[in-house]
């Protein structure tokens, strides 16, 4: 099992009046990391392979501690948690060495825009993100949550 490693830099405009990162652009940098992780899947050319769109069906997010500003990135760990016929859920830990700032998950489902529906995750898809996933499947007995202590599922 591997992780995705994602490293965001905290802009001036994260920032709330309080000088921390807001609670809503935690979504951003666990979009920013998602989108990195799911290019960087991609077979490449000749493969229809993620290639399509995909949704968001569900965000959960622990907010373990104040992230403050400050001029180094954070990491965002991504891995899978569970991989279903037409979803996969996706979880997160947002970090630096000595703290997890949050932890989160997002059940992305494939999307067929010009049908206008959902789709199936393909075989070759799912062989890929076997790759990075942590627990034991769509049944893993833990409801689909991230294998950290305290995560939350979708």
């Amino acid at each position: 099992m591997a992780r995705h490693l994602y490293s965001c830099p905290l802009r001036w405009s994260d920032m709330d009046a309080f000088g921390h990162v807001n609670n809503v652009v935690f979504i951003r940098y666990l979009e920013e990391a998602r989108i990195d992780f799911m290019f960087r899947l991609a077979p490449g050319e000749g493969s229809a392979s993620f290639t399509g769109g995909s949704v968001v069906a569900r965000h959960e997010i622990d907010y373990l501690r104040p992230l403050v500003h400050r001029h180094a990135p954070v990491t965002v760990e991504t891995w899978v948690t569970r991989i279903g016929a037409a979803s996969m859920t996706v979880a997160y830990e947002v970090k630096d060495e000595d703290q997890v700032y949050a932890r989160a998950s997002t059940v992305v489902v494939p999307f067929d825009f010009s049908a206008g529906r959902p789709r199936r995750i393909t075989d070759e898809e799912r062989s890929v993100l076997e790759l990075y996933r942590e627990g034991d499947g769509p049944a893993d007995g833990n409801g689909g949550r991230p294998a950290t202590k305290g995560a939350v599922a979708a």
